[in-house]
């Protein structure tokens, strides 16, 4: 079964695998893949979207002769991401009293 995530979530994702490390695109792709459903076509308008926020930086460095683009995580990226972990665990917890406590407790 698959469900239908926000940008909020996918937002959340990307900045909680920046604050573990930098990452460029596919490395991050993958990552984030490990949780939820999505492509690089859709990861890089978000990655651009952070970054307009300044949540996210970049820099390149070579690789093999070319050149990965690395994401990385800015103070207020941390910031956003503590925010957003914070509305995850009371939204987790209020789908979690439904799903797994059932309704009315039943």
């Amino acid at each position: 079964m698959s469900f239908q995530l926000g940008s909020s979530l996918l937002d959340a994702c990307v900045l909680a695998v920046l604050a573990k490390q930098d990452a460029y695109g596919y490395s991050l792709t993958q990552q984030v893949r490990e949780v939820m459903d999505i492509s690089e076509s859709t990861l890089y308008p978000v990655l651009r979207r952070l970054q307009k926020k300044e949540y996210l930086t970049t820099y390149d460095q070579s690789f093999q002769g070319r050149n990965r683009r690395y994401y990385r995580i800015t103070a207020s990226g941390i910031e956003k991401y503590e925010e957003l972990l914070k509305e995850w665990v009371v939204y987790k917890q209020k789908i979690d009293s439904v799903l797994v406590g059932g309704i009315n407790g039943e």
